[in-house]
């Protein structure tokens, strides 16, 4: 089992930029596939990046390419994701996910493919 905590939201501007972590329990963080979604007021949880186990492979929703930055450093059990240029549309609250994966290559991108959840980070962004 894992634990996710996250951190690094807040208010900020549009064209900011953030860094978010989560910081996961336990010691076997690496066989961890790992993943950030977003919830805006009213809206469902959507997909944002994955990264698998060894970080070596990344994939994002459209709507980020470019902008957003998925990483983790497995020796710190951590997973960041870079946020640029921010945009009022990119106001959401941030979750983490993990899900353990018997294969080194894969990431997942729905919801329903992750076991373990953060509590979330807000992020606002003024116009």
């Amino acid at each position: 089992q894992v634990q996710l905590v996250e951190s690094g939201g807040g208010l900020v501007q549009a064209g900011d930029s953030l860094r978010l972590s989560c910081a996961a329990s336990g010691r076997t963080f690496s066989s961890y596939a790992m993943g950030w979604f977003r919830q805006a007021p009213g809206k469902e949880r959507g997909f944002v990046a994955a990264i698998n186990r060894s970080g070596g492979t990344t994939y994002y929703a459209d709507s980020v390419k470019g902008r957003f930055t998925i990483s983790r450093d497995n020796a710190k059990n951590t997973v960041y994701l870079q946020i640029d240029s921010l945009k009022p549309e990119d106001t959401a609250v941030y979750y983490c996910a993990a899900v353990e994966s018997y294969s080194r290559a894969s990431y997942y991108v729905t919801v329903s493919d992750y076991d373990y959840w953060g509590q979330g980070t807000q992020v606002t962004v003024s116009s």
